[in-house]
């Protein structure tokens, strides 16, 4: 029987888009937890596997491929239905999706980890300017869904699990949804339509506890 180890820190976005991901093709994944707030990525036999020594990282059967879109998609054209909807095989509905997940890790992750995450290692948040970009990456997120209840074509994608990940995050932060209208109903409903939801809730969950036992309160913006 082979297995798939996904070396992860439990709450993170990435990790939890990937768990989603599995959910909703039903495909098993064995969880090994990497802590990098002690350096664990940076052991030799995690820095064998990953030379780059970034988490998540999955490794399938002896295959080691790294970088949370790009392990979604694998996880979809190697276990999905043919032509599966959460990826189809359609240039431009694949496309679409491709400039969705490109979005999500140049603009919208990368802007809100650029604001939010220095919390976790300073206990102070980013810079005003860092919170501007913010409002401007949930800004073009909101005008993508004017009209449409997913956010790359008419049905569920890996576009909206990838990006539920990261603003389910806000959950951690209080971060209000409601300056957003679009993304705050497509944010209700993308919780009831994508597999492994609860679990997405669960992590936050433990995270948000993690980081109050060891670090912050809950930051108010």
């Amino acid at each position: 029987i082979f297995t798939m180890d996904l070396y992860n820190m439990a709450g993170s976005p990435s990790t939890r888009a990937i768990i989603m991901t599995a959910k909703a093709l039903g495909v098993e994944l064995n969880s090994k937890n990497v802590n990098t707030f002690v350096g664990e990525q940076l052991k030799p036999e995690f820095v064998k596997i990953n030379p780059q020594h970034t988490i998540p990282t999955l490794v399938d059967n002896g295959f080691v491929v790294w970088e949370s879109r790009a392990i979604v998609v694998y996880l979809v054209e190697q276990y999905g239905k043919k032509d599966s909807p959460l990826y189809p095989e359609d240039p431009q509905k694949r496309a679409l999706i491709n400039q969705r997940l490109y979005f999500d890790m140049g603009t919208l992750y990368d802007s809100f980890a650029k604001y939010f995450f220095p919390l976790l290692r300073t206990g102070k948040p980013g810079s005003q300017e860092s919170l501007d970009k913010v409002n401007n990456a949930f800004g073009f997120l909101n005008t993508f869904l004017e009209g449409q209840d997913y956010v790359a074509g008419n049905e569920l994608t890996v576009a909206d699990i990838v990006i539920l990940a990261t603003v389910s995050t806000t959950e951690m932060v209080d971060f209000d949804l409601s300056k957003f209208p679009n993304v705050d109903r497509w944010y209700k409903n993308a919780q009831k339509v994508t597999p492994g939801w609860d679990e997405n809730m669960k992590r936050l969950e433990n995270a948000q506890q993690f980081l109050k036992d060891n670090m912050i309160e809950k930051l108010k913006v």
